[in-house]
């Protein structure tokens, strides 16, 4: 078989039957068009939860005993990785060495295309060697074909170093689900525009992404019911965000919030123990550090 029969071969590279007439349609159909292919996608995704919560499990098991996430991709699915570790930090309070992520180029193909970047197996293991990995961490890969050279070379340099592995792919037996622990699957199948993978792909991919880390961060006690507990106040919005946690758990007015804040070093978990059980800050953060960083556990523990 030849290598574009090969290629061809792909669910995400097969042409769209529903789709064959974008060039003709007015503007509306168009877009209605397009956005209707967009509906199969939580679909999708929703089919794959069981793996997701294996992952979200590894990850949980592997964080919490100091190892790190690390996401590697290409093109779109290196920019979603990019994007998705970026924002654990000030969400979370995670150090961003914890959750990071490598494209295939470097910081510049964050905002340039460097599509041949994509197509070099040594550059993956180059860029997985200088991210030390060790059998502590997690590594994900994201390729929506699941057979990205780049991708492929770090997982495989990541599994010689004993790291566990996740792959989040758009096609079914690829290579990437031959050497992974986990395979996060979404097969949302051939795009509106055909082979345009940052559409129905990379959507899949966000959602994916969005349930692996804060599901992780909810399990390692980033989150108490529904709210970033643990949040970075490194702006006026989460500064804001973080008096309104305060408030609204504490029941206290904004100036006790805002002192609370302060007291604690702008740390929201601690300043609403430090109200709640009427503490100093090093009593609160000692009470939090035993109870395994869950607020929820802190707040009724014995002192």
């Amino acid at each position: 078989m030849s290598k574009t029969a090969e290629f061809k071969r792909m669910l995400t590279e097969e042409r769209n039957p529903k789709t064959m007439d974008l060039d003709v349609l007015d503007t509306l159909a168009l877009v209605e068009r397009i956005q209707s292919e967009d509906l199969e996608v939580s679909r999708r995704v929703a089919d794959v939860v069981p793996q997701i919560a294996r992952a979200v499990d590894i990850a949980t098991a592997k964080l919490s005993q100091g190892g790190r996430m690390i996401y590697f991709g290409a093109g779109t699915s290196g920019r979603l990785g990019v994007l998705d570790a970026t924002e654990c930090s000030p969400t979370f309070g995670v150090d961003s060495h914890v959750i990071q992520a490598s494209i295939a180029g470097g910081r510049e193909a964050m905002f340039q295309s460097f599509e041949n970047a994509e197509d070099s197996f040594d550059l993956g293991t180059t860029d997985a060697t200088a991210a030390d990995i060790t059998s502590s961490d997690v590594v994900v890969g994201i390729s929506a074909s699941g057979r990205t050279p780049y991708v492929l070379g770090a997982l495989r340099k990541a599994k010689e170093k004993g790291a566990a592995l996740v792959s989040i792919v758009n096609n079914p037996t690829s290579e990437l689900e031959s050497i992974s622990d986990v395979t996060i699957a979404a097969l949302v199948g051939p795009e509106a525009l055909t082979g345009s993978t940052r559409m129905k792909a990379g959507t899949a991919q966000k959602m994916i992404l969005n349930l692996l880390s804060t599901c992780t961060m909810v399990r390692l006690g980033k989150v108490y019911e529904n709210l970033m507990v643990d949040l970075k106040p490194t702006n006026e919005k989460l500064r804001e965000r973080a008096l309104s946690i305060i408030c609204t758990l504490c029941d206290v007015e904004r100036h006790v919030a805002e002192g609370s804040l302060v007291a604690s070093n702008n740390r929201a978990k601690t300043a609403i123990l430090m109200i709640k059980r009427k503490l100093g800050r090093a009593q609160a953060e000692a009470l939090i550090a035993k109870c395994g960083n869950s607020l929820r556990k802190a707040l009724t523990a014995e002192l």
